[in-house]
């Protein structure tokens, strides 16, 4: 970021213009986490056994979710604005490791029967 400041007296008043501009430098500006989702991660960490799996799924205009895997199987999770908040959130959190869906993140998953009526809606009903 370069700052440029001009000071112009104008009459008995002083003017200054500052202009803000951004060197393309090929590198992005690190994304500083939602505080609330960091809370919410850090909690489910803590709950749930000390460590726990994130995958970040975009979810387009709807920003991201984060899907959390406790070390006990539970299932969790957490919006953020964007995918890239959702990374931060992930190295902000001690104890929480970014997975993908893979067949080890998936056979970490224990999903109770409450959990599937839940998700079955009214076809368990």
């Amino acid at each position: 970021m370069v700052w440029l400041t001009r000071r112009s007296v104008i009459g008995r008043a002083t003017v200054t213009i500052s202009l803000v501009t951004t060197q393309q430098t090929g590198e992005t500006a690190p994304t500083r986490p939602p505080k609330r989702a960091v809370a919410t991660a850090a909690e489910f960490v803590s709950r749930h056994g000390g460590s726990a799996r994130a995958v970040v799924e975009n979810l387009g205009k709807g920003g991201a979710r984060i899907v959390l895997i406790g070390q006990d199987g539970a299932l969790g999770d957490v919006l953020v604005p964007d995918p890239t908040s959702g990374e931060s959130v992930v190295e902000a959190v001690e104890g929480l490791e970014s997975g993908d869906w893979d067949s080890d993140t998936a056979a970490a998953l224990t999903i109770g029967p409450a959990h599937r009526r839940k998700m079955a809606g009214a076809r368990a009903r």
